[in-house]
């Protein structure tokens, strides 16, 4: 793993543009849906934008690229998608590999939020946009429950160590969720304390790693007997309907104690 530095950049309400960067202050952006934030870290860290990687196409996500490129010329990495303007298309099984910050990463592809979604999975880190959250995952727009699950038992099939770059701070309130789900999940309880604690200090509740997320993620624990056993009827029988009705159940829920 080389020595780059991991930057959590808060954009919109809830959002997270992340920056990767090396010693010599070359750095790559993830999902920069605004170009604000980007250019104040840039200019506050001393760091250089020498690529963009792009996972999905929702404006939230893209919409800072344009004004980023009038900055010079910086390749913009992003899937096989007409509705996203980059440079460079990735499909799954593609690797990126950058020279400043020099940098590795495997494009994997994590259809389900949206048809095209992809990861990049490199250096440590992953980046999964709105695929997986921490202790939840994205919804459905494009996609069905069948694609989303795929994907979701792709990145729980990385390294535990792995740390994982979601697109928006959602813990607590996905964690409000997740305890209906598994109210006696003790990993789940210190996980939601150390979210206050960091929520609290004004601090970003990610990266987070892998190993966490399959202690107290229910979308990550669709086999677990305690997650299948908060489950009605039928929906206890396949995997995809238990996912299925998870996501059904989180579409409508609205956190009251976070």
């Amino acid at each position: 793993m080389n020595a780059l530095r991991l930057l959590a950049v808060p954009a919109f309400v809830d959002n997270y543009i992340w920056l990767l960067a090396d010693r010599d202050g070359n750095a790559l952006a993830v999902d920069p849906g605004d170009a604000a934030p980007v250019r104040a870290a840039l200019r506050r860290e001393h760091l250089r934008l020498r690529a963009i990687l792009l996972t999905h196409h929702h404006a939230d996500h893209t919409g800072g690229v344009a004004d980023l490129l009038g900055d010079g010329t910086v390749p913009v990495y992003a899937p096989d998608d007409e509705r996203i303007a980059a440079d460079h298309r990735v499909g799954d099984g593609a690797v990126v590999t950058l020279s400043a910050p020099a940098a590795r990463f495997e494009v994997l592809a994590v259809p389900g939020h949206t048809r095209s979604h992809v990861a990049y999975v490199g250096e440590g880190f992953l980046f999964c946009g709105d695929t997986l959250f921490s202790l939840g995952c994205g919804r459905l727009f494009e996609g069905s429950a069948e694609q989303m699950l795929a994907s979701l038992d792709r990145l729980a099939a990385l390294p535990d160590t792995t740390q994982v770059c979601c697109g928006h701070e959602y813990t607590l309130a996905n964690g409000a969720f997740a305890r209906t789900i598994e109210p006696g999940n003790a990993d789940l309880a210190a996980r939601l304390d150390q979210a206050r604690r960091l929520r609290g200090g004004g601090h970003p509740t990610l990266p987070i790693d892998l190993a966490s997320e399959k202690r107290c993620n229910p979308f990550l624990r669709v086999d677990a007997p305690a997650v299948a056993s908060a489950l009605d009827g039928d929906a206890r029988g396949s995997r995809t309907a238990r996912f299925a009705t998870l996501r059904a159940r989180k579409d409508g829920f609205r956190a009251m104690d976070t």
